[in-house]
């Protein structure tokens, strides 16, 4: 069958929306499944629904990369947005166009230089990983390319700035808090280390507006099922090795002065992006509501028996134990407006119930000290703060984790520490070392005990939580509850 391409999608009769030609607006560093299910959909949807006639012109960021197929493909490829949106099932399928070709920086630098240059361009995306925003002194003015992604981009603002052409929008993807910010002072750095003139300077960090944004999408990528992607092929009528799959769900929060909304096209085209003044509430909505909903039931839902989050959605007692935490415990808490924050609580459990995704809660349980930690305490403490009292699911969920680190230890090894589930299977717990060392030192601890020592260790939280009011009486008593009774019954007592 025919590789995708503007040819060979005409003859598969596709009737949706194309773009072939138009003005390469934006430069985007990172050409992965995250931005192309993310950042290249909504630029697709402001072309169509908005008049946005800009093209995405990608760059790869290191050295490895899609360049080729990309561009043997024209810049299409096909996106499946699948999962669950007020209880209903959703696979949409969409052939983005808005990308217009990938140039690879590792052999044609100049092409990315002479798109720096470009009066179309408005707008710089970059996602280049946790570890793509870092100053490497290594990177030299002359490099083809310089080393680090900060230093590309100084580099090519600075063409931009010697043909005198205006300043862009700069929007960082990347999952660091004030990714924008960073960015910025990654670039003032180089511009110290190669001695650039002051006039340079002014421009960049007047006349560029450098962006904090977070993103939310999860974005499981390619189709690893051979017999699926035949079947879809036959659908199309093409293959289509840049396939792409993101669930439905997708907000983007851009932190930046109001006339951004009207700067950038994507309120007129009706996609899920707010500009903001300040990005911190909706990653705080983030963690708390969806990272935090997480890490508050999913310890105990695996000790009570459940394997993946999508069969905890149709358990009343879990489900029941999630809302009731969310709706009255974090909710509560947050500095935003209660509408949206209800509204971002009920996607988070159609999220949870994707039924395309079978995420496995042993994944999630990962490094649940410090996830517990950042998460959830914080939240804890607020409501505490606010209600003079405890918080009754939260306190339960501190109660499962010390419970699912604890249950039936039988050894401490290379991978991590082995428990056992009630009359279940062994599995391991993995965090940092000293955490497993912890537990497998008070492996024979009572429930008062052990609740004591975990509450008190201050490497843990940061503080010794065994002051606040009554909370290791009753983390104590979940965790005997749990013990002896079994998880779903301790979280039945909360609601």
């Amino acid at each position: 069958m025919a590789q995708l391409n503007y040819e060979v999608l005409n003859r598969s009769g596709y009737e949706g929306y194309t773009l072939r030609n138009a003005p390469e607006k934006v430069m985007q560093f990172g050409e992965g499944n995250f931005l192309r299910a993310f950042v290249d959909d909504f630029f697709d949807i402001a072309n169509e629904k908005a008049g946005f006639n800009g093209k995405v012109a990608l760059v790869q960021p290191i050295a490895q990369g899609l360049t080729e197929l990309i561009n043997a493909q024209e810049g299409l490829y096909t996106l499946y947005l699948r999962g669950s949106e007020k209880g209903r099932k959703v696979d949409d399928k969409r052939v983005i166009s808005c990308v217009s070709r990938c140039l690879n920086p590792y052999g044609e630098w100049h092409k990315v230089l002479e798109l720096a240059k470009s009066p179309d361009l408005e707008i710089v995306v970059s996602n280049t990983t946790e570890a793509g925003i870092v100053h490497e002194s290594e990177s030299g003015f002359d490099q083809e390319p310089p080393v680090s992604f900060p230093a590309k981009l100084t580099r090519a603002l600075f063409e931009r700035y010697a043909a005198g052409l205006p300043g862009l929008i700069i929007l960082s993807c990347e999952l660091i808090d004030n990714n924008g910010k960073e960015l910025l002072r990654c670039v003032n750095q180089y511009i110290d280390d190669w001695k650039l003139e002051d006039g340079f300077r002014a421009w960049v960090n007047e006349k560029n507006i450098f962006c904090s944004t977070l993103v939310d999408r999860i974005v499981p990528g390619r189709i690893r099922d051979p017999e699926e992607v035949k079947s879809l092929a036959a659908a199309n009528g093409y293959d289509d090795p840049l396939t792409d799959v993101g669930e439905v769900f997708g907000f983007w929060a851009i932190e930046g002065p109001a006339e951004l909304e009207d700067r950038l096209p994507f309120k007129k085209a009706g996609v899920p992006v707010e500009v903001v003044p300040d990005v911190t509430p909706y990653k705080k909505r983030k963690v708390r509501i969806l990272n935090g909903a997480h890490t508050g039931f999913v310890l105990g839902a695996y000790l009570a028996g459940f394997d993946i989050v999508r069969d905890c959605m149709h358990d009343d007692t879990v489900l029941g134990f999630m809302n009731k935490m969310l709706y009255e415990e974090v909710i509560p808490t947050l500095p935003l407006d209660k509408k949206d924050l209800m509204d971002f609580a009920a996607a988070v459990q159609d999220r949870f119930n994707n039924p395309f995704v079978n995420h496995e809660l042993m994944s999630i349980s990962l490094n649940s000290t410090s996830k517990w930690r950042a998460r959830n305490m914080p939240t804890l403490l607020d409501y505490l703060e606010l209600n003079g009292r405890l918080p009754a699911c939260l306190t339960m969920s501190l109660a499962a984790y010390i419970a699912f680190y604890s249950s039936d230890i039988q050894r401490l090894t290379d991978k991590g520490l082995v428990c056992r589930r009630p009359k279940g299977n062994e599995y391991t717990v993995s965090d940092d070392r000293w955490a497993l060392e912890f537990y497998w030192a008070h492996r024979d601890d009572s429930a008062e005990n052990l609740t004591r020592a975990v509450l008190s260790n201050t490497d843990m939280w940061g503080r010794d939580l065994t002051g606040l009011p009554g909370f290791e009486e009753q983390v104590a008593e979940g965790l005997k509850t749990i013990r002896s009774e079994g998880a779903l019954k301790a979280f039945r007592s909360c609601l």
